[in-house]
């Protein structure tokens, strides 16, 4: 009898090990279905979370992109891990099949993807600076011009009203999404610091000029011309004109004065207007730059080509080169020929 007992105890003893292996297996695998089993499609996508959005909005972002395939298996693991009051705005980037947990933790932790930020030349103003970076970051233009107006920030960088234009230079960064409008002023200063460190620097203290004027000169410049050739020689007439104290005469910094962007011909009035970016009537550079010159042109004015000229004129070809002149009368040579062809043109 006593082994016949014996026999069933370690029968039952097998059988209860065997069902708490049993459950512990499935307790496993559904944890495992659950937290780490691929729950994401199978491209790659990314989400936006903007600042002030709440849980619901969180959610509605994610069922419309389309990138969970179980999405009430992802919130249960979401709530579980307190993601609704912990999740970070920012720009994500959802992985070809990634489990629940690693996407939580994504949005809990902020692990956001960089972004390509292009800041291009030949914009003309901070408002409409800020208008483009409202549209590719999170922060509405109202912020950035706040920011970039900010009297304690522009003397920090020892920068005025028209000079901290000066301060953006054409390049891609790589920033976050939800980078501030502070932040980004920080990274521009030190993208700033970085590009006039060495050789530029150097250069611009041989000509007698600061960083800031050297883009203001080469904004002048970047409006003259889009042939690239050409920007060296055309600076070269502007530094001519300035080291004999003529005015520079820039039709571009008329057109800025005007603040009509739209503005084709520049009449006789408009020459009339009185403003320190007139350089008609004042001599030296205007106040700051007209727009964000390409590097190029910033380069242009560094390395310019030296010559005797002092004017320069659209060549009659109107192929948007120019001839340049060293006298006034061989100028108005080159208007005269200029104004001839503009006018032979048939009438629109």
């Amino acid at each position: 009898m006593k082994g016949v007992a014996k026999k069933r105890f370690t029968r039952v003893v097998i059988t209860i090990s065997l069902l708490i292996i049993f459950l512990a297996f499935g307790f496993l695998l559904k944890y495992y279905i659950l937290y780490y089993s691929p729950n994401t499609t199978y491209t790659e996508s990314c989400i936006y979370i903007s600042k002030g959005s709440t849980w619901k909005d969180v959610m509605d972002t994610l069922r419309n992109s389309s990138a969970i395939k179980r999405v009430a298996r992802f919130e249960k693991v979401a709530k579980r891990e307190r993601l609704p009051e912990t999740f970070k705005p920012g720009r994500y980037r959802i992985k070809p099949e990634s489990g629940n947990l690693s996407l939580v933790r994504t949005l809990k932790f902020g692990w956001q993807e960089p972004m390509k930020l292009t800041i291009s030349g030949n914009i003309r103003s901070m408002e409409r600076l800020s208008s483009l970076l409202s549209k590719k970051l999170d922060c509405d233009s109202l912020s950035f011009i706040e920011e970039f107006s900010r009297r304690e920030l522009m003397d920090s960088l020892k920068l005025t009203k028209e000079t901290f234009i000066s301060l953006f230079l054409p390049n891609t960064y790589e920033v976050y999404w939800t980078i501030t409008p502070n932040q980004l002023v920080n990274r521009m200063k030190r993208e700033y610091d970085r590009f006039w460190d060495g050789e530029r620097k150097k250069r611009a203290k041989e000509l007698g000029f600061s960083p800031v004027e050297v883009i203001t000169l080469a904004s002048i410049v970047s409006q003259e011309s889009n042939v690239a050739d050409e920007l060296p020689v055309i600076a070269g007439v502007y530094l001519n004109r300035l080291k004999r104290g003529i005015p520079l005469q820039a039709d571009p910094t008329i057109k800025f004065a005007t603040g009509d962007d739209s503005l084709r011909r520049i009449l006789r009035k408009h020459l009339e207007i009185d403003s320190p970016y007139n350089t008609y009537i004042y001599s030296g550079l205007p106040p700051g730059p007209i727009v964000i010159p390409p590097v190029n042109a910033i380069d242009a004015v560094l390395k310019y080509r030296e010559h005797n000229y002092l004017y320069f004129c659209a060549k009659p070809a109107l192929d948007g080169t120019h001839n340049f002149a060293a006298t006034l009368s061989e100028h108005n040579r080159n208007a005269s020929a200029y104004h001839r062809a503009i006018n032979s043109l048939p009438k629109r």
